[in-house]
């Protein structure tokens, strides 16, 4: 089947499973919204009134779904205005794909109008990005960014398609999407076991789980684990939502924004479990005082992340869904460890997470609108005060399942 560039995108991202484009129409991918009209009429498109605005929905989309998110803009401005939701996504490592517009490609490189090497521009805030040549490379471009969006970390990928591309034509068959392989690059079980060692010999521990948890679907699986391991367990601000917030071990969040409990807990342990977090800043704050009674542990699956911030003295590089799975099968039942947990459970009775006199406005606040949508909305912030009452007050957040 022959197809025009523009055509064989919108094949694609049916191929893919696309059912939402955020974007706003300019000259250099205006061929591409006609192809949404006629040949894509199930894929909502939402238009933005700038271009930031819809890297910014196709991430919070990806988010609130589990789905990747998709952005179109045009050449030059519109793609440029693409940049702080694309890095907004790189940091939170959330699947994306940005899908930008060209001048031809024999005006590549000349300055020629509204042309920016958007390629380059993003280099440092995606996972991979593509300027797309040749027109027969066009499908097979396509497939392998959302599975490089979704594979291992999440990350956006950037797809900069040429107009004399989006415009040629030829052949096109449709694909199957290649199946996304939960990676471990870890596969030495004497590194799982030593592991299990270090929790059977630790008398304070402490499990803190980041985004991560989330993006690996391991709810279940984090809960099975913090079950047998017998620890408190704080979560990152993007780790909210893996576990309740009534979960009877959890002490809240960790770090600058974090809970009285889970900031002096860390203080206290001796063994640090980090799973799928990243030690930003917001946690860590002076690297120097920061868990200095504990070894740390480090579950990740990102290589970079082990030992970037702070040192660790074992570590398992791997899916968090698939190493906790191998960890929990190696504990056979629930550790005892009734000093520790005791002790936890009086400074949660000492210092509540939600209900004290000083944050009750918010978390009246917080809990009105719940119970006005009945738990289902997605709560929407800005970034400060009210972005952390959500985070710690919010009562209706689950797991996430997607």
């Amino acid at each position: 089947m022959r197809l025009t560039g523009s055509d064989i995108l919108v094949e694609c991202l049916k191929e893919q499973g696309v059912d939402t484009v955020f974007g706003f129409p300019g000259g250099k991918v205006i061929q591409i919204f006609d192809s949404l009209m006629q040949r894509g009429p199930h894929i909502k498109q939402i238009i933005s009134a700038h271009e930031q605005g819809a890297s910014h929905m196709a991430d919070g989309y990806a988010r609130a779904t589990g789905k990747v998110g998709v952005c179109i803009a045009t050449s030059g401005p519109g793609a440029t205005n693409l940049v702080t939701g694309i890095a907004t996504a790189y940091m939170d490592s959330v699947p994306m794909v940005a899908i930008t517009g060209n001048v031809s490609v024999d005006l590549l490189g000349k300055d020629s109008f509204q042309e920016v090497d958007i390629a380059g521009v993003t280099m440092p805030v995606t996972k991979h990005n593509y300027i797309v040549d040749n027109i027969e490379k066009l499908a097979d471009t396509l497939r392998e960014a959302f599975y490089i969006a979704q594979e291992g970390r999440p990350g956006p990928v950037l797809v900069d398609i040429p107009v004399d591309i989006s415009a040629g034509s030829t052949e096109y068959t449709s694909k199957k999407p290649q199946p996304i392989e939960r990676k471990v690059e870890t596969v030495d079980e004497k590194a799982y076991d030593q592991a299990i060692e270090m929790i059977l010999n630790a008398k304070r521990p402490f499990i803190l789980a980041g985004g991560g948890a989330v993006r690996s679907k391991a709810a279940e699986e984090l809960k099975t684990f913090v079950e047998k391991v017998q620890a408190p367990v704080a979560l990152s601000l993007m780790g909210q939502g893996v576990l309740p917030c009534d979960f009877p071990l959890y002490t809240g969040m960790i770090g600058m924004h974090g809970t009285k409990v889970s900031n002096t807990v860390v203080s206290e342990t001796d063994l640090l479990i980090v799973i799928g977090a990243r030690f930003t800043d917001r946690i860590v704050s002076k690297v120097e005082k920061f868990a200095v009674k504990a070894r740390v542990f480090h579950i990740d699956i990102d290589p970079a992340e082990i030992n970037k911030n702070i040192r660790t003295v074992h570590h398992i590089i791997g899916d968090i869904k698939v190493v906790l799975e191998k960890l929990n099968k190696k504990i056979s039942k629930p550790m005892e460890r009734p000093e520790w947990t005791s002790h936890i459970k009086k400074m949660l009775e000492q210092y509540p997470i939600r209900y004290t006199e000083e944050n009750s406005r918010s978390r009246e606040i917080i809990e009105t609108l719940g119970e006005l949508t009945k738990g289902e909305a997605v709560l929407v912030t800005e970034v400060g005060q009210h972005q952390m009452w959500a985070a710690q007050f919010y009562p209706f957040r689950e797991p996430y399942t997607f």
